[in-house]
């Protein structure tokens, strides 16, 4: 059995819950930046933390339906059954009581609409909190909200109760009491053990006809809710259509809700760009590439309203755009009323590195792995593009926005390759020039079977836009240029090489015996390069253009254009290059001519001390070896369209970690296997995913770090530690800061359990995600809420 979750009890139940919740959310998979935006689609704001268009409730409207996208239609309405999901807390958080909310940096404030007062009324000898219900707070059938309602979550929630199918009981099973105070409207909560977190507690609050017996808890609410106590209620879950509509709770006593009815449609991310574009959703969270139609749709009304100047050419280029000009037109008048509102996502993601076996399991080589990572070069490449701070987090348990962050990666150390191949020698990771030359190999080269560490696996430069993207795998920006896929070997770059003068299109040509500047060759032939060169040029321009008139559209004749003006471009400057590289038929230096023997023969030997030609790259640094093997890290990734960043990043890091030595493999995999069967079950090397951010650190962040723990059948709990890298001391600095009721006391020992986590490298936090939602303009207090919980009353249309 692989040292995965021990698949019995609660902890199990928590960890299925906890990933179903994690991919609904897409949170283990990175987003991509929203690349190529012109200036006219940055009219939001580029707060780092939220992003949601405040408006006063004074001037909105009052009525009105919204249609919020979400993922998937809820797999309970019971949101602490394994099954919740997000659309599950997105429901929950508009219909049900949440005694307090999070605000957008992070910290858990009192929510006045159902409780007057809530504090730690006794700390000796034990925690007592006393709650305080707002006297007009009441359930939907009129039932005031009492005392009662907590006994009975408690009792569901405590872990005492097995027919009582829950996911998670954190927190409530460190209570001993709950009971009425002087009266219905208050209540006491006495712990058995100290718990920091208590804020936490009792969100979402069910009715206790929900919670007060265990047939009610398991069935009782998972198709519907019938008894709420929000600004809204369930008012019908419709599996048919895949939506759940949400209706004004008459008898809600706060704010009134300005919008009449919430329609929560399941749509998956990779329809919602259709979706705008026909103007059926009003909300959507979007990728990059939905993300830049609607940023196109602005540019093409300033084109048309005389702000562009495309001159003569661009017109015609543009007046066939698109097969059907009527159809794009109207999409774009559609699109045209949305806007993309964008923050720093309260998630992260992370290098993780499985220390359970293998090299990794030393930490030094796990040290020296991440002190090879430019984790702000990473930042570059995902956040610049949107305008967003692009800066490394430097914590695993709190945001960079979030209230008491600190950067405590110094723990680890910053990017040096030195310090790093240091690490590696101390562990007896070696590089040898002897071996920087095998028979048949070039030097510098990756090892029979292993793949380029400093590119895609093909051989290719991932930084290198002139080649690759042919194949559109991962969409029209092929933000994933030629990824070696175990299914398809030809794309893994170990294929025979082509014939001298027929290289393969769109791949490098290698080195000829004698390149052109060493060959004495005529001005001529220098002259016919740098004109191919400046072809390739005008082709790559040309596809730019093509490529941002297709907007996305793999079906229209600009897309096509754009694939072709890339093929000629690549084939022109592959021409370019084999005349510089010597291997141009008929040209001094090449193949089968007479001067190529004479100048190789000539040529001294130290002669990679010379200029080279441009574009030549430096000699890959040697593998570095133990034992004779070389040190090769297997790197999963998953291998679907919305993928695509994430792949870019992992050949980033495959790059960096070239350069000190360390081989990769990268294996792509699909989507739905990526998780369970590679990262949960431990099949990996290196991987990237993401974590959400939490307002309660101590208590959500310490299944993922916790030290795993042998199970009796020999398995190994990790809980969620898929790294598999833990200590005895963060366990404990945990468990001190979960029973810390001094808040300055309990965020020092948070610190320094981050600072340990770092030390451990394990994982290596590398940026914070962007969040990308469409909004219709017209729409306030409603976008990318980064940490703050939605105030659904006071969403509505501007008047």
């Amino acid at each position: 059995m692989t040292d995965h979750d021990h698949p019995s009890g609660r902890r199990a139940a928590c960890r299925r819950r906890r990933i179903a919740a994690l991919v609904a959310a897409g949170v283990l998979l990175p987003l991509p930046a929203l690349t190529g935006c012109s200036d006219e689609a940055r009219e939001t704001s580029v707060a780092t933390s939220q992003d949601i268009a405040r408006a006063p409730r004074g001037e909105l409207k009052d009525g009105g339906t919204l249609r919020w996208a979400v993922d998937a239609m809820p797999g309970t309405l019971n949101a602490f059954q394994s099954d919740a999901d997000t659309t599950t807390t997105r429901i929950a958080g508009a219909v049900l009581p949440s005694m307090f909310t999070i605000d957008e940096s992070g910290r858990p404030q009192r929510n006045a609409d159902y409780l007057d007062a809530a504090d730690i009324s006794t700390r000796d000898p034990k925690q007592v909190v006393t709650y305080k219900i707002n006297p007009k707070a009441r359930w939907s059938n009129g039932t005031a909200i009492t005392a009662a309602d907590f006994i009975a979550q408690w009792t569901a929630l405590r872990g005492k109760d097995n027919a009582f199918w829950t996911a998670r009981n954190a927190g409530y099973d460190r209570i001993g009491k709950v009971e009425q105070g002087a009266d219905a409207h208050e209540v006491k909560v006495a712990f058995a053990r100290p718990y920091a977190d208590w804020r936490s507690l009792f969100t979402p609050l069910y009715p206790r006809s929900v919670m007060g017996s265990a047939d009610a808890f398991n069935d009782g609410a998972r198709e519907q809710l019938t008894v709420g106590a929000g600004p809204f209620l369930v008012q019908k879950r419709d599996a048919k259509e895949r939506r759940v509509v949400l209706v004004r709770n008459p008898k809600w006593w706060g704010d009134r809700a300005k919008l009449k009815k919430i329609v929560m449609v399941s749509l998956p991310g990779d329809k919602r760009a259709a979706a705008l574009a026909d103007g059926s959703v009003d909300v959507a969270a979007v990728d990059r590439v939905a993300a830049k139609r609607v940023a196109s749709a602005r540019r093409a009304a300033s084109e048309k309203s005389g702000e562009g100047n495309a001159g003569p050419q661009g017109d015609g280029t543009r007046a066939g755009a698109r097969s059907d000009a009527k159809k794009a037109a109207a999409e774009n008048d559609v699109l045209r009323g949305y806007t993309i509102r964008k923050a720093l996502e309260p998630a992260y993601t992370q290098l993780a590195l499985n220390g359970s076996s293998g090299p990794l399991a030393d930490d030094r080589v796990r040290r020296a792995v991440a002190r090879a990572i430019d984790r702000q070069a990473l930042a570059d490449t995902v956040l610049k593009p949107l305008d967003l701070p692009s800066r490394p987090l430097g914590s695993h348990l709190l945001m960079a926005e979030q209230y008491g962050y600190q950067d405590h990666s110094d723990a680890l150390g910053d990017q040096d390759n030195a310090a790093a191949t240091a690490l590696l020698a101390d562990a007896g990771w070696k590089s040898d020039a002897a071996d920087r030359q095998q028979a048949g190999e070039k030097a510098g080269a990756p090892a029979p079977g292993a793949r380029r560490a400093d590119g895609d696996e093909d051989g290719l430069d991932p930084s290198d836009d002139r080649y690759g993207d042919e194949s559109g795998e991962d969409g029209p920006d092929g933000a994933d240029d030629g990824d070696a896929d175990d299914r398809n070997p030809a794309r893994s770059g170990h294929g025979a090489p082509p014939a001298r003068g027929g290289q393969e299109e769109g791949v490098r040509p290698a080195a000829a015996e004698a390149p052109l500047s060493f060959t004495g060759a005529v001005g001529s032939e220098v002259q016919q390069a740098a004109l191919l060169r400046q072809s390739a040029s005008f082709y790559k321009e040309a596809a730019a253009r093509e490529k941002d008139e297709a907007d996305g559209d793999t079906e229209s004749a600009a897309y096509v254009r754009y694939q072709q003006y890339r093929r000629r471009a690549a084939q022109t400057l592959g021409a370019a290059e084999l005349i510089e590289t010597g291997q141009a038929p008929n040209l001094p230096g090449s193949g089968g001519h007479p001067g190529a023997l004479r100048a190789a023969a000539e040529r001294p030997a130290d002669a990679a001390a010379a200029p080279q030609p441009a574009g030549h790259k430096e000699a890959k640094v040697a593998a570095v070896k133990k034992n004779g093997r070389p040190l090769t890290l297997r790197f999963v990734l998953p291998d679907g369209t919305g993928s695509a960043q994430l792949r870019t990043v992992g050949r980033q890091i495959a790059t960096m970690l070239g350069k000190i030595g360390i081989q990769t493999s990268i294996q792509r995999v699909s989507d739905a296997s990526y998780f369970q069967d590679h990262i949960a079950s431990g099949d990996y090397d290196l991987a990237l995913y993401s974590w959400p951010g939490t307002a309660y650190p101590a208590t959500d962040a310490r299944p993922i770090y916790a030290k795993p723990q042998p199970a009796p059948d020999g398995s190994l709990t990790v809980e969620q530690n898929y790294t598999r890298v833990g200590t005895d001391r963060i366990d404990q600095l945990f468990e001190q800061a979960s029973s810390e009721l001094d808040e300055g006391a309990s965020r020092t020992l948070v610190a320094q359990a981050d600072a340990r986590i770092w030390a451990a490298a394990g994982s290596i936090p590398l940026y914070q995600r962007p969040e990308l939602v469409a909004t219709k303009k017209t729409l306030a207090n409603i976008g990318a809420f980064g940490f703050a919980t939605p105030r659904f009353q006071d969403i509505g249309y501007q008047m």
